[in-house]
């Protein structure tokens, strides 16, 4: 397909427009939740990447750069709480519209929401265990990746998990037809320019410096994952 094969870097999503429709801006925050849980691979990122370096002692602390609605942090938090594992999670974003919805939403969630930059953070002196992303490489600007990464690498001093979509014209096709009920919200038309804008695993490994690893997972995802210390090891040390 003509339309995908260079990736659209300069196409702009609806929601990121400062004069976006309000309504159908929170609308597409909540219908987040049920896109994420069934396209994004978080449960299975969960199970592999995450849950066994989680501990049930002592918290291990969790940074999730660019949350919008706010839905996968809170998912996290939730899977660790159920098998009785501690996790401290903070969730942040730039954008106020997006923290205030998480914020309002979540806030009963036992994950801590802020708007904020990673930049700002590095600026703080932060540091975390687990560093995620969940649909955010492909909102950079096409040379805003390597500082992008360069500052979650500095964020943390575990594993950095930045989850993405994988340009393909067969993904781009199965979002066409299936995205028809997301009515009165920017999901069906942002989604669709979120993957003529995301990278294709051989684009991403080309782009991200030494250190990182990308994993291609399904359906149509790249995991782009920088490891900075051994593993953990199993729950409950």
């Amino acid at each position: 397909m003509e339309l995908l094969r260079e990736r659209a870097a300069f196409a702009v999503e609806e929601m990121d427009r400062p004069g976006c429709d309000p309504v159908r801006l929170e609308r597409t925050y909540a219908q987040f939740a049920l896109v994420n849980r069934v396209v994004s691979g978080w449960r299975g990122i969960y199970l592999s990447q995450l849950r066994p370096r989680l501990r049930d002692r002592s918290a291990t602390t969790l940074l999730d750069i660019g949350c919008g609605g706010g839905d996968v942090p809170v998912m996290l938090s939730r899977w660790a709480a159920r098998d009785g594992l501690r996790l401290q999670i903070t969730a942040i974003d730039p954008d106020p519209r997006a923290s205030r919805f998480a914020a309002k939403r979540n806030s009963a969630a036992g994950v801590d929401f802020r708007q904020a930059t990673s930049s700002q953070l590095a600026r703080e002196g932060r540091s975390y265990d687990l560093v995620v992303s969940n649909h955010v490489l492909h909102h950079l600007a096409a040379d805003g990746l390597p500082a992008f990464l360069a500052e979650s690498a500095a964020l943390c001093h575990g594993r950095v998990i930045h989850n993405d979509l994988r340009r393909s014209p067969v993904a781009y096709a199965l979002f066409f037809a299936a995205s028809w009920p997301f009515t009165g919200s920017y999901i069906r038309q942002d989604g669709l320019t979120s993957i003529r804008r995301s990278y294709t695993a051989a684009e991403l490994r080309t782009s991200a410096p030494p250190g990182w690893m990308v994993a291609r997972t399904s359906p149509y995802r790249n995991l782009l994952i920088l490891d900075k210390s051994p593993d953990t090891g199993a729950p409950g040390g």
